[in-house]
């Protein structure tokens, strides 16, 4: 049986002010604040992760927040822009959202929808779009409604140096479907309701530079443990170098640099973030693995503190 994902798992960038961060994503944006943790590889750096109220698939974008970061640039080998999908008729209510927060924000198309398209405070480009597909958040948060909130990703634009070969990868490897293509866009979609639309420039990008406001990765969904070593073996078989299967707490993953320059994740829907505290509590408390208590105090001493407010507008993050 061919293996197709279902789209997006997370997206994980780069930022600088954790504070900041937090502010941006929970506190204008309304997203929930679910898990907080540190990069597992560099414990002196949060890992912080934002989505609908329980972090679905599909809805997570992760950050790894860094005081005094370096700005990067957004180009080739780098998701260029990511979409957040929200429900028909909410354009407006977000429109006036952001510019009451001071937010600059254009208004553009392609391939029919129209798009509110804008940057995070530390440049990143977010796109918003009104689709029907996909639940409605419960997450209410700052002043965003559910009826309004971001329901998850509608999908992302890839920002590769060699469009062909990503677009090979996105149909041969990840099995999802060619749909449409205009002078500058070809269109890809996967078989999920939300995260599941990637757009690809047709022509090749010149090569980003990593830093805060650039993206490090996109993950692609896995629906169990069984299926991540399918995909791991299906990655290998396709003439990459996948990395051994790599247990992230709350997701497994295998990673991947596809031809375009674009890191590449396979993760997995289970465990989730329910794994070590409860629903309700998610994203108030620093969890680390079992690991790293040991050396918790000195952890924590090392990180900026943060909390999840609400922003008065007019106050940028």
């Amino acid at each position: 049986m061919k293996l197709q994902t279902a789209g997006i798992h997370h997206i994980t960038a780069f930022a600088g002010s954790p504070q900041e961060n937090v502010d941006f994503y929970a506190g204008i944006l309304g997203l929930r604040l679910v898990k907080r943790t540190i990069n597992f590889d560099a414990p002196e750096v949060y890992h912080l992760y934002f989505g609908d109220e329980n972090g679905s698939p599909g809805t997570i974008i992760t950050f790894f927040p860094f005081t005094g970061s370096r700005r990067g640039k957004i180009g080739g080998g780098q998701v260029g822009i990511t979409t957040y999908v929200v429900p028909p008729g909410a354009l407006g209510f977000w429109e006036e959202r952001l510019k009451a927060f001071g937010i600059s924000l254009t208004k553009t198309s392609r391939f029919g929808e129209e798009l509110l398209h804008f940057r995070d405070n530390e440049g990143l480009q977010i796109e918003l779009v009104e689709r029907e597909a996909g639940a409605n958040s419960t997450w209410s948060f700052g002043g965003v409604p559910v009826e309004k909130a971001i329901k998850g990703f509608g999908g992302a634009v890839l920002y590769s140096v060699d469009a062909k070969q990503t677009m090979r990868v996105l149909e041969e490897v990840l099995g999802l479907s060619k749909v449409a293509e205009d002078e500058f866009y070809a269109r890809f979609q996967a078989l999920g309701e939300i995260g599941n639309i990637i757009d690809v420039p047709l022509k090749d990008m010149e090569w980003g530079i990593g830093g805060a406001g650039t993206v490090h990765h996109i993950a692609w969904r896995a629906k169990d443990f069984d299926e991540h070593e399918q995909w791991q073996q299906r990655v290998g078989q396709s003439g990459f170098s996948p990395t051994q299967i790599i247990d992230r707490q709350y997701f497994n993953a295998i990673y991947f640099r596809e031809a375009g320059g674009i890191l590449f994740e396979i993760a997995t829907d289970p465990p989730g973030f329910a794994r070590d505290e409860e629903a309700e509590m998610l994203g108030e408390k620093l969890m680390l693995p079992s690991w790293f208590e040991p050396v918790r105090s000195q952890i924590e001493a090392n990180l900026d503190p943060i909390e999840v407010r609400e922003l008065e507008e007019g106050m940028k993050s």
